[in-house]
């Protein structure tokens, strides 16, 4: 890889939906933190790119606290927004800022509290990303789905639908582009749905069902279960 290649950790969320005393992110997985995880794994699949951590005021405090406790190095710290896109703004704007950023250079955004992710899932993305070209992981619908009209449902072919999960890759100068054109438009969820809006191109790679979101507390109990089961395994061969 050749390309710079920055890498944005999004976890300002304040885990209102965990129910947990503490937000998810920051929840232990097989003796670390769930954030903890979620870095190492860039760490080691991409020893040269630059991580930049996007965390609440609160959540720094308990993130620097803990590194301090068990001897681990932080990323960059940013604090984030009221939403995820204005934490993703931050981030882009921060890297803009003291980066000296090139027309080639890639960013990859991801999900603090998806600590299992696999490294081919991230050369996955890597090697798809191009100039106007934003790539997303996905993995198949394995539910049953319906659709809900105002007062019943009817089912939908599930085969014409995919999971979207990060970490998802642009070209980090396009990225900034879109987030300047639709950042304020209602209804988008993710990064490439901002890119999408705003013009750009968006393409789908192979992500892996191992590669799930902590969201509530059963979440958290399977992927301890994975790793005990050493269902999740990662190599630092390409």
């Amino acid at each position: 890889m050749t390309r710079k290649v920055y890498v944005i950790i999004v976890a300002a969320g304040s885990g209102t939906r965990f129910g947990a005393a503490r937000p998810k992110q920051f929840c232990t997985l097989s003796r670390h933190m769930v954030l903890e995880h979620s870095i190492e794994a860039f760490r080691r699949a991409v020893p040269d790119a630059v991580v930049t951590l996007v965390l609440s005021e609160y959540g720094r405090d308990i993130w620097l606290n803990y590194c301090r406790e068990v001897g681990c190095q932080s990323p960059h710290v940013v604090i984030g927004g009221d939403t995820r896109a204005d934490s993703v703004v931050n981030a882009l704007i921060d890297i803009e800022a003291n980066a000296g950023i090139k027309d080639d250079d890639i960013v990859l955004v991801h999900d603090g509290a998806r600590p299992l992710l696999p490294y081919e899932v991230i050369y996955n993305v890597l090697k798809a990303v191009d100039e106007d070209t934003g790539v997303i992981p996905v993995t198949p619908v394995t539910d049953s789905l319906r659709e809900i009209e105002a007062r019943s449902s009817h089912a939908v072919d599930r085969s014409r639908y995919r999971a979207v999960q990060t970490p998802q890759g642009f070209n980090l100068k396009a990225l900034l582009r879109a987030y300047g054109l639709a950042r304020n438009l209602p209804g988008y969820t993710d990064d490439a749905s901002v890119f999408e809006a705003a013009g750009g191109k968006v393409v789908m790679v192979d992500g892996s069902p191992i590669n799930i979101k902590i969201t509530n507390p059963a979440d958290l109990s399977i992927a301890e279960v994975l790793i005990n089961l050493g269902a999740f395994s990662n190599n630092n061969e390409r």
